[in-house]
């Protein structure tokens, strides 16, 4: 049984991991001004390939570094990358502006990228074999706490902007990463039943029903991601202020956490498989309605992107949970290939759409089409609830 402070540290930095996943979504605003970093939409999406490739590899590698060594030395390698990445994130004003900005931007999103995809399995297993008995309802809780560190994030970006400093914020989260990293040293943080799980599952191959989690993954990762990184942007090109779009994009990541909170209240009244279900098809309302959004209607847009995030909140997480539940064969496998195929999806949308902009295609139709890919995604929901033999009730764990 985990003691208490290795469950707040595990919880604490899921917190700290949400904040400086979406540091540079949150600073967008910064990187696409002409005064400041000067990118483009093209290299502005670019930016986040090498986080995609590195979360892939981190987050498939992880289980074998896990069985190899230890948990524990997953996340602390993990973290050290996040810290890594804030640090060089940092040095890029130094040279804001000028060409030696974009390769160490690059440099920072993948060690971002594997700091991700080191942390967030390992986090998922950590609390699942902690807390077996209720292992659906503490995964929600830790994801609902990345989520609150996601919604944080944009939020201390505009507070460090109005101060002159928009930097202040990976400062910040370099100490709290610095600070959480010295405190899991001093944690024996063990995780046999996962570890046992993992090696389990490099005997037995990967189940046929996985794909169909896979698929959902790839699907959410990228509604979440035209939510979470081209929010902003809509909200500027239709006459919104740029602290309008990032109270938009404040919505969205609060709601996701607001969501994941209230389904884990819910757990014991609330089926896993309606919940599974009623989300996606709440993400193609709001994805329609995003791509009707009227100009100079910021309250619309950003109640719209609020909405948005009620719909994505519980969806990663449930994914994570009921893939535990349904592929026991693979036990701590499932968590990171569920984050490396959600990746893919996070990949498709941030460096696709960029591209697309910049060639004359509307955001606003780009959100017509996502309304599609939820679509799809509520299909997959049924045929994945319909597989599992036993449904638990809602909780569980972006």
């Amino acid at each position: 049984m985990a003691s208490l402070a290795e469950n707040r540290v595990v919880n604490l930095v899921g917190l700290a991991q949400g904040i400086t996943l979406v540091t540079f979504p949150a600073a967008s605003t910064v990187f696409l001004d002409p005064s400041a970093y000067d990118l483009s939409n093209t290299q502005y999406g670019a930016m986040f390939l090498p986080q995609v490739a590195a979360a892939i590899i981190a987050s498939l590698l992880g289980p074998s570094l896990a069985r190899g060594s230890s948990p524990k030395r997953v996340l602390l390698l993990g973290l050290t990358a996040s810290i890594v990445a804030m640090i060089v994130l940092v040095a890029t004003t130094t040279v804001e502006g000028e060409p030696a900005a974009y390769p160490l931007l690059l440099v920072a999103t993948a060690f971002l990228g594997a700091g991700f995809g080191l942390t967030v399995p390992v986090l998922n297993t950590y609390v699942a074999a902690f807390q077996p008995d209720r292992a659906d309802r503490a995964v929600l809780t830790l994801n609902a706490l990345l989520g609150l560190g996601t919604a944080l994030a944009p939020v201390l970006v505009a507070v460090f902007v109005g101060l002159g400093f928009w930097w202040g914020l990976p400062v910040v989260s370099t100490a709290l990463l610095i600070l959480l990293l010295a405190l899991a040293v001093r944690l024996p943080l063990r995780a046999e039943t996962a570890a046992i799980g993992a090696a389990s599952a490099h005997r037995t191959g990967i189940p046929a029903r996985f794909w169909l989690f896979a698929a959902f993954a790839v699907a959410y990762g990228i509604c979440e991601t035209m939510n979470g990184n081209w929010s902003q942007t809509d909200m500027t090109s239709a006459g919104a202020s740029k602290t309008q779009a990032a109270l938009a994009l404040t919505a969205f990541w609060a709601m996701v956490t607001v969501g994941r909170l209230l389904f884990a209240a819910l757990a014991r009244r609330l089926p896993t498989r309606w919940v599974y279900r009623l989300l996606p098809i709440l993400l193609v309302v709001t994805f329609t309605l995003t791509a009707t959004l009227p100009v100079d209607a910021p309250g619309f847009g950003i109640a719209v992107f609020g909405l948005a995030g009620l719909g994505c909140s519980a969806l990663l997480p449930l994914t994570i949970s009921l893939g535990h539940g349904a592929l026991t064969a693979m036990s701590t496998g499932v968590a990171g290939g569920v984050i490396a195929f959600y990746q893919v999806g996070y990949g498709i949308a941030a460096f696709g759409v960029g591209p697309l902009i910049d060639q004359g295609a509307s955001l606003s139709d780009l959100y017509a089409w996502t309304a599609a890919v939820a679509a799809a995604m509520a299909l997959l929901s049924f045929a994945i609830t319909r597989v599992r033999t036993s449904t638990p009730k809602a909780s569980g764990s972006s």
